[in-house]
């Protein structure tokens, strides 16, 4: 072999060795941000300006708001007693299947997975009629001092 064809074969073996490990590791980058690098996806639960029942939301309270975040779990069969909200809230079911009855006997079950508007100064409860405990979050768009509900014991759960 003379020394312009060891020349030439050293240049093209470093060029497909190069481009070898340049394609290699392009490939193995973008396995690990394939993997590594999920994209955000967002989904909009629910838009409204009404309870679940269709009752108009209230306007907002004139001051300075307080936002409240409060999980709550029911366990099967719990019932939680009658009440209301003076605030407007809303809330996201992550397990279970709850039942929210209002005084006048409407009901709606909420599923997993599923947002709801709650009654604002309407009377009403909720039950868990599933077969796991219920997790629901719900948030409240509060003033200082102002309570999230107010309870109604002189009301019998049947």
């Amino acid at each position: 072999m003379t020394l312009k064809q060891l020349k030439s074969w050293v240049l093209t073996a470093t060029l497909v060795c190069g481009a070898t490990t340049f394609l290699t590791a392009c490939k193995t980058t973008k396995s690990l941000n394939d993997s590594s690098a999920q994209v955000v996806k967002s989904e909009e639960l629910i838009r409204t300006s009404q309870s679940w029942d269709g009752v108009e939301l209230p306007d907002y309270f004139q001051g300075r708001p307080e936002l409240v975040a409060v999980k709550y779990v029911f366990p099967v069969g719990q019932k939680l007693g009658w009440h209301h909200h003076p605030v407007m809230n809303y809330g996201v079911l992550v397990q279970g299947e709850l039942t929210i009855i209002g005084q006048d006997g409407k009901e709606k079950v909420v599923h997993e997975g599923e947002a709801v508007v709650e009654m604002v100064n309407t009377i009403h409860h909720g039950e868990n009629r599933g077969t796991k405990p219920v997790i629901l979050y719900m948030f409240y768009l509060s003033q200082k001092g102002q309570p999230l509900a107010v309870q109604h014991p002189e009301i019998p759960l049947e």
